[in-house]
């Protein structure tokens, strides 16, 4: 792991939360990006070398709009930077990690993902992310 790419936060209300954030850390948002496989909307605000990800859910059954039925809004998850996702995922199989998806799937900002799960990270959400091949940096 490289480094933490990225905070996700999850949030009710997106425009609410932008301008929240936007007095928070002096800047606004860079970009916002629907990602339907998760059902979420996402906006991005670059702090440093690291990203805040407020994500709102953009139908009932996302992981987003159950996390904040169960726990509220706030931290949903830590994304860390990976070179190589596939030998990360192995890496971490045989340190006895339990990872929920395996096969990388397409997340926001032009990643891979990969999510492991709380139960095995001391209750805090882990995601992994690599940039796609072919894709560009923000």
């Amino acid at each position: 792991m490289r480094k933490i790419e990225h905070i996700g936060i999850a949030v009710t209300n997106l425009e609410r939360s932008n301008e929240l954030f936007s007095r928070l850390l002096g800047k606004d948002h860079f970009k916002t990006e629907d990602v339907e496989g998760e059902g979420v909307k996402t906006s991005f605000f670059q702090v440093g070398e690291t990203k805040v990800e407020l994500l709102q859910a953009s139908r009932e059954d996302s992981p987003i709009s159950k996390f904040i039925e169960r726990k509220s809004e706030g931290v949903h998850h830590i994304a860390f930077d990976v070179a190589d996702i596939y030998e990360e995922v192995k890496r971490l199989k045989l340190e006895g990690f339990e990872i929920l998806n395996e096969t990388p799937k397409e997340g926001a900002d032009n990643k891979l993902v990969v999510f492991l799960h709380p139960r095995s990270t001391n209750g805090v959400l882990i995601e992994l992310c690599q940039e796609k091949p072919g894709g560009s940096k923000e």
